[in-house]
């Protein structure tokens, strides 16, 4: 029986398993963690840390009848196309796709091909001064961003919007980094898209553009993403040939690319490239949704050798536009791009810091396709306010035919959610109190941001028996304030509404105390501070 080696065991990896089965292969699976969630789906799994591309190629070796090596979702596409390398098997190169991996060798790509992509330093860990001296700004505005050049899901990364910011900045992205090295780049101003794309025999077919929501500076944190993006024709193509641009500079040629890439002032800037599907649900989730294709198959058969039929017969040609910055730089592959006839929305739900004593979860609505909480979302577990994207308590993905039904969808999912919070915990209190770390100001966010006089205007009691959506004051009913969302998508209105539903019977509480908890963390302060006054 012929087989396939994928790289990775985790969620992300769950397409390119059950793919690879129902192309009729025999699935070897290696990952680090042998408790992952998709270690049990495997034919035959076997304990190796991705970045061991040596020891992956010796194990690959000895498997009988090997005709790919896959990953999507993981940061080791050149783990893979160094094992394909020494078999002899389809991939990407072995340099492209550590051009791919680097951002800082990224970066030295992008530009070296005129390529456009924000200005950046390096700085390694031995760069660092100690702590406490004085530190060497980059010659960038503030903001500007700093990320390890070698880790994915937002892990290490953050705006720096001060020197006070910069050192503790630097020492977290070293310290996310497997070669201890960070990248300082320019901030790109402007909305953020993901796009997915298949190389195959110099065509470049796009395959999921999605605009990705991104929130909580100084962290970049994606609260989710929509697919397809509502975009010109102009920026569309713009994005589009950028994107192709930046993959034909990396040397990328068989397989698959993936960028963040956002349009600017002054037009499409890549973020990044990496030589693989993506993560965050996209390749293996929202485009099936919206495309009726499954990607990752389509990806995988080129790793085999073979067509990507459904592919090649459903693509329409995209027009070369790359925009003035790239005029006159030539196509780099033919473009093409799959259309999507449906809509798909992923959104994430978040909680305040604290330990778990409740988890309310709604029934599944019309267009839900998934609802995936994460292990931390159970009775004990721990819960932050995220700083990367892997903190996140959870997703809702939905199709529908209609794009708004979609986001609708996945938002009233999202906003139906209740963590309850066990009472006493100090980091929910520092959370209440607004303590902010001192290279954090003004993060973890509040709920509902209000001008502070508004608090000298909250005096009285909530009685006995008074619903807490009836005492809402006046000075919190204006347009500025009504219109406000919390971070899971309900108005003051609603939250109150929601607040008076889990707690119907309360004692006599201070309207001012409570309203400062309520703005702070929305539903599940709120709760948390009536609960710790009942235990009083």
């Amino acid at each position: 029986m012929d087989s396939v080696l994928i790289l990775g065991a985790g969620l992300m990896q769950r397409p390119a398993i059950n793919s690879a089965k129902n192309l009729g292969y025999k699935t070897y699976v290696v990952d680090a963690d042998e408790k992952a969630v998709c270690v049990k789906e495997a034919d035959v799994f076997k304990k190796i840390d991705l970045k061991a591309k040596e020891e992956i190629a010796e194990f690959a070796s000895t498997i009988e009848n090997l005709k790919a090596v896959f990953t999507a979702g993981t940061d080791f596409s050149a783990s893979v196309s160094y094992v394909s390398e020494k078999l002899g098997l389809s991939s990407h190169n072995f340099d492209a796709a550590t051009n791919a991996s680097n951002k800082v060798i990224m970066r030295g790509c992008f530009s070296k091909a005129g390529v456009p992509s924000p200005a950046f330093i390096k700085v390694s860990k031995d760069d660092i001064p100690a702590k406490g001296s004085d530190i060497e700004l980059p010659a960038f505005d503030f903001p500007f961003v700093v990320k390890p050049c070698d880790n994915m899901g937002g892990r290490g990364c953050r705006m720096v919007r001060s020197k006070e910011e910069y050192f503790s900045a630097l020492e977290n992205a070293v310290n996310n980094s497997r070669s201890g090295t960070s990248i300082v780049e320019e901030y790109m101003e402007g909305p953020e898209y993901s796009i997915d794309a298949l190389v195959y025999n110099g065509t470049f077919t796009v395959t999921g553009f999605a605009i990705r929501h991104i929130k909580y500076p100084p962290y970049f944190i994606e609260v989710g993403h929509t697919m397809p993006a509502v975009l010109s024709k102009k920026e569309h193509d713009e994005l589009i040939s950028v994107f192709a641009l930046g993959a034909k500079s990396l040397g990328l040629t068989c397989g698959a690319a993936k960028a963040d890439i956002k349009y600017t002032k002054n037009g499409p800037m890549i973020g990044e490239i990496a030589g693989r599907l993506s993560g965050g649900y996209m390749s293996g989730w929202t485009f099936p949704y919206a495309s009726d294709m499954n990607l990752t198959e389509q990806g995988l058969l080129i790793a085999l050798g073979k067509e990507p039929s459904n592919l090649v017969s459903r693509r329409v040609p995209v027009d070369y536009n790359p925009g003035e910055k790239c005029a006159g730089m030539e196509k780099p592959y033919e473009l093409y791009e799959i259309p999507c006839e449906k809509a798909s929305a992923e959104r994430a739900w978040i909680s305040i810091p604290g330990t778990v004593s409740e988890v309310n979860l709604p029934e599944k609505k019309t267009f839900v396709e998934d609802f995936l909480p994460r292990a931390t979302v159970s009775l004990g577990g721990k819960v932050d306010f995220p700083r990367n994207n892997v903190q996140k308590c959870g997703n809702v993905i939905t199709r529908s035919e209609n794009r708004d039904s979609a986001i609708q969808a996945a938002e009233s999912t999202v906003s139906d959610i209740f963590i309850r919070l066990k009472t006493g915990d100090a980091a929910t209190e520092n959370f209440l109190k607004g303590t902010s770390a001192s290279d954090e100001e003004s993060f973890p966010p509040s709920a509902f941001p209000v001008d502070e006089k508004v608090f000298d205007k909250i005096t009285g009691t909530i009685t006995e028996g008074e619903t807490f959506a009836s005492a809402l004051p006046e000075c919190l009913k204006t347009p500025e304030y009504e219109n406000l969302l919390d971070w899971n998508y309900l108005s003051m209105k609603e939250a109150l509404s929601r607040v008076d539903r889990i707690v119907p019977e309360h004692k006599s509480v201070d309207k001012n105390k409570f309203f400062q908890a309520f703005l702070r963390g929305s539903v599940q302060l709120s709760v948390y501070y009536l609960d710790c006054e009942e235990n009083k």
